[in-house]
């Protein structure tokens, strides 16, 4: 029975929420980071696939450094999506040393590589969710801001597929020292089926709102908040920044000359609301403007006012107005015809009045 080692099935998943994470991302760390990684992801499999499909040994040495090179690459992708971590750092070049040291175990010590691949997987997990531990979903603040919520669980679904990779891969090297190697590929097979559930629960569970309400502290907001608020308006304003549907908080941080994590806490405090809504209010207000004084179809609209899903611009529109798109434009239309009307009347009774003299 042909099973798939958890370090590729990490790869494989990691590619998979990580594409989801980048989308609307500029960073381009996180590309680059990424282009990388899909490459050590097809070379894995191509060696998986001769190994155990065929029987070719002779690039399996190659396997455990590719394995090696995946860890680094998902913390220095996610890190790119942070406030803190986003600009290059030179220091990202010292992460060689993983798949480096794996390679010279592979060549002078190979009874290293096992641990040296768990240390990996295990330390490389716990910085990734540390990342996300750093101001909420905030913590991906060079994410589009309606993908904030999807790369922070990408991320952690990623440190925990890490943990799981290194934890069983140890279990095994353990069972397999006491009880030899006979059971051992049936174990991989029911713990891969594991990993597969840990993906499909990730894709098909229901993610909760995006935008998240803030409960209220019940206490004064500092007086700078509302000169950051407003400084965050002002930005949104200036080049029409809020049509930009890749619109992500860093992106709004830099334009307001504010750091992310105190711009997102100042709207929290002084609005009751998250960067998010915030931004999709004034969305929302331009998207009403076009609803009443133009005839264009509400996904032109929607479009124009910076969303790019039907379902995430009909949702905020009916959290701030109560209503859905068409049932505001014909309630606003509706409440200008008494005005048209009783204008109309005026007039008609002044040309009537005009003819009988």
């Amino acid at each position: 029975m042909l099973s798939v080692p958890l370090p590729f099935l990490a790869g494989l998943v990691f590619a998979l929420v990580l594409h989801q994470s980048l989308k609307g991302v500029e960073a381009s760390g996180s590309r680059r980071y990424f282009v990388v990684f899909l490459i050590c992801y097809a070379v894995q499999g191509f060696i998986v696939g001769l190994h155990l499909g065929y029987g070719v040994t002779a690039l399996a040495p190659v396997q455990p450094v590719t394995a090696a090179v995946m860890p680094p690459l998902a913390l220095l992708a996610f890190q790119g999506l942070t406030a803190r971590h986003a600009s290059p750092s030179r220091s990202a070049w010292l992460h060689l040393l993983t798949p480096a040291s794996v390679l010279l175990a592979m060549l002078f010590a190979r009874s290293l590589v096992d641990p040296l691949l768990l240390g990996a997987f295990f330390g490389y997990g716990i910085a990734i969710w540390r990342l996300t531990l750093e101001g909420g979903e905030e913590a991906m603040a060079e994410a589009s801001l309606q993908r904030m919520r999807p790369a922070l669980r990408a991320a952690r679904l990623t440190a925990a597929l890490m943990f799981f990779s290194a934890a069983s891969d140890a279990a095994l090297a353990v069972y397999a020292t006491f009880y030899g190697p006979g059971s051992v590929p049936f174990a991989v097979t029911m713990m891969n089926i594991v990993a597969l559930l840990a993906v499909c629960i990730y894709y098909f569970a229901p993610q909760g709102p995006a935008n998240r309400p803030v409960s209220a502290s019940g206490l004064q907001p500092p007086p700078e908040d509302e000169d950051i608020v407003a400084r965050a308006a002002a930005a949104l304003d200036e080049a029409d920044l809020y049509r930009n549907e890749y619109l992500s908080l860093a992106k709004l941080a830099r334009a307001a000359g504010i750091p992310a994590r105190d711009l997102s806490a100042a709207i929290n405090r002084a609005r009751g609301i998250n960067v998010s809504q915030f931004v999709n209010n004034r969305r929302i207000e331009e998207a009403c403007r076009l609803l009443r004084e133009s005839d264009r179809s509400a996904t032109a609209i929607m479009l124009e006012a910076g969303f790019s899903t039907k379902s995430n611009f009909n949702r905020e529109f009916r959290r701030v107005t109560g209503q859905s798109p068409r049932q505001w434009r014909a309630a606003s239309r509706i409440a200008a015809m008494p005005r048209n009307n009783s204008l109309d009347l005026r007039g008609s009774r002044q040309q009537l009045g005009n003819v009988q003299r």
